[in-house]
């Protein structure tokens, strides 16, 4: 299924692109507040794409494409090394292994002070996920790459610094202030963060960690139907638009493949999940090493 040239993913992109400059520099403060933080989303579900092979099968050109986070935080050659080990289907949900799991070892969350627990709780509900999520997993993120730096980590946050200089020159020309722009960038890190609440669960045959959202409506679009999740990772090089159209045709494959960890929408996740925890912290199925 894959193109020499991806026209539909390239010319997101530039959309993605135009949006932005748009927001910040000629749209009222209003609009540039309520849509900044979705096309940040839309970026970087961009970047997703970019890293799995779109919109060019080369991939030093695809980094060239979004190279540039409009995050600012998170260094795209950080995000695709750590996404690709993440696609490691059996290390799905591993405290150790995963580096986009929530999920912590039960020893390690045994020794968490009562407060420190309390917080953690409140972000495996939705709406702490939303609120809490992004200074949350910013922090752990930062204090990951702080404490496992090696050569090749040092290179790729070298690389990183002209491309956040980059987007900062450019909100500083724009009459965007940055507080502004710091807003739409934790708007955009809460959407993600809706995006991968449950996409993965505790469970004990790795095909059954993965989700399924059915109906992403405009949230698909956001993350780019990467709501059907079971599906992208068992097709992680399939684009996006195409993504709908195998899950239609094997809908009943996939989820029997999943055992069913099947939703019908986010509405669904939010009636569910708003105030509710959707499992532990410490990872139910652990065992000791």
């Amino acid at each position: 299924m894959a193109k020499q040239t991806d026209i539909p993913t390239l010319a997101l992109i530039i959309a993605c692109y135009a949006a932005w400059g748009a927001l910040l520099f000629f749209a009222p403060k209003w609009v540039t507040l309520a849509l900044l933080g979705p096309v940040i989303t839309l970026h970087s579900s961009l970047q997703h794409e970019a890293l799995h092979g779109h919109p060019f099968r080369n991939a030093t050109l695809n980094a060239a494409l979004v190279w540039p986070s409009l995050n600012i935080l998170i260094p795209y050659a950080r995000f695709k090394d750590t996404h690709l080990a993440h696609h490691y289907d059996p290390h799905l949900t591993d405290p150790y292994e995963d580096p986009e799991t929530n999920y912590l070892d039960p020893d390690i969350w045994a020794q968490l002070s009562g407060w420190w627990q309390k917080i953690l709780i409140a972000n495996n509900t939705l709406i702490g996920r939303l609120i809490l999520g992004p200074i949350i997993g910013l922090v752990s993120f930062l204090h990951t790459e702080a404490c496992t730096i090696t050569p090749r980590t040092a290179i790729q946050w070298l690389g990183h610094i002209p491309s956040a200089a980059l987007v900062i020159w450019v909100i500083w020309l724009s009459p965007t202030s940055y507080w502004t722009y710091a807003f739409g960038i934790y708007v955009g890190l809460s959407l993600l963060k809706l995006r991968t609440f449950l996409e993965h669960q505790a469970a004990g045959p790795c095909r059954e960690r993965t989700a399924i959202v059915e109906s992403g409506g405009l949230f698909g679009l956001l993350f780019l139907n990467n709501n059907l999740h079971v599906v992208h990772h068992v097709h992680p090089r399939v684009a996006w638009y195409l993504l709908p159209r195998l899950y239609a045709a094997n809908k009943a494959k996939y989820l029997q493949r999943n055992a069913g960890y099947h939703y019908t929408s986010y509405w669904q996740v939010l009636r569910r999940y708003a105030w509710r925890g959707k499992d532990s912290v410490a990872h139910p199925l652990w065992q000791k090493r």
